[in-house]
């Protein structure tokens, strides 16, 4: 209300201001004739003045906010990768018993164009995520997951994370998966229906975790070849994967 107020007062100034000046000129010329073709000419200006601000200034205007948003964005989603969801995807990615069948879709390299990226990601969303519950350190999975609970929190608290319902998603899953691990004080006596449930949760956030990073690694190739680099380097599904760079 106070801000509308404040547009409100502005407005009136600017037209009695605009009034003013126009008695001015009246009074200077005493030529109406003159005022008003000047006045009309102003006016039928406007709709030109209009397209020009609503439709192309504040459309450039939108696109650099929309780019600047998209770099925070994705400097937050770097952040999770490199502090535990890399870390994360080569755990749970080692208990797929199916991931041979497209572990040679996900490395990446150097020379993939974005068809190749969308051609992956589109296959991948026919793929069946899953997990081998009973292979799994699930004391060991737990532990990762609440050493890093503050840190994927501080995560959720950041507003731009309002524009990428995809990756807040994989929170979501992440942070569920982390409070049915905490809630169980041991795992050796759990029932198969209870594994079975667990598996699903882990699932759900393991094909979310492997969508993001490919999404991911796509964004560093187009913007940052050197960030890329590492990413390939240390890809979680590359088993002859390096950070040494040999050649």
């Amino acid at each position: 209300m106070k801000r509308l107020n404040w547009q409100v007062r502005l407005g009136v100034i600017l037209v009695l201001a605009s009034a003013i000046l126009y008695i001015v000129h009246y009074a200077v010329f005493r030529d109406v004739h003159y005022l008003f073709f000047y006045l009309l000419h102003d006016i039928a200006f406007v709709p030109i003045e209009v397209l020009l601000v609503t439709l192309i200034i504040q459309q450039l205007l939108r696109e650099r906010e929309k780019r600047s948003r998209l770099e925070k964005l994705n400097m937050v989603i770097g952040a999770f990768f490199s502090v535990v969801g890399t870390r994360l995807l080569v755990y749970l990615s080692d208990f797929d018993p199916k991931l041979q069948t497209v572990r040679k879709d996900l490395i990446v390299r150097q020379n993939w164009t974005d068809r190749e990226f969308e051609t992956v990601a589109a296959g991948l969303r026919k793929y069946d995520y899953g997990v081998d519950i009973r292979r799994i350190d699930l004391e060991h999975l737990r532990d990762l997951l609440t050493a890093n609970r503050d840190f994927m929190v501080r995560l959720l608290e950041n507003p731009t994370l309002l524009e990428h319902e995809t990756f807040t998603e994989l929170l979501r899953a992440v942070f569920h998966v982390t409070e049915e691990l905490e809630n169980r004080p041991e795992f050796r006596t759990l029932p198969g229906t209870d594994f079975a449930h667990l598996a699903a949760d882990i699932k759900r956030a393991y094909g979310r975790l492997v969508s993001e990073w490919l999404d991911y690694m796509r964004y560093l190739k187009l913007n940052y070849p050197y960030l890329f680099s590492l990413a390939m380097r240390t890809n979680p599904f590359d088993q002859e994967a390096s950070p040494i760079v040999r050649v």
